[in-house]
C-alpha cells in the first residue's frame, strides 16, 4: 500500500484540510491549527472517505491485474 499511500497522501485529501475564503484564500489544518498547502504531507494524515474508496478500488484492481495471483 505504500505506493498508494504516496500517490494519495497530501493535505488536500485529508479530513482535517480546510479552505478559508476571506480577502485571500488560505488553507488550514483544522487538527493542527496551522496554515498549510494542498500538496504538503504530514504523518497525521487521515484520508477522506472518497479517497479511502479510491484507494480500495485501486488496490483491488491491482490484485486482479497481478500475474502472480492468477491460477494456471
Amino acid at each position: 500500500m505504500s505506493q498508494l499511500y504516496s500517490r494519495f497522501h497530501c493535505c488536500a485529501t485529508c479530513i482535517h484540510f480546510k479552505v478559508v475564503k476571506a480577502e485571500k484564500t488560505s488553507y488550514r489544518c483544522a487538527r493542527l491549527g496551522f496554515e498549510t498547502k494542498p500538496t504538503y504531507q504530514f504523518n497525521c494524515w487521515e484520508p477522506k472517505e472518497v479517497v479511502k474508496r479510491k484507494m480500495e478500488k485501486e488496490k483491488s484492481l491491482e490484485k486482479t491485474d497481478d500475474p502472480s495471483s492468477r491460477k494456471n
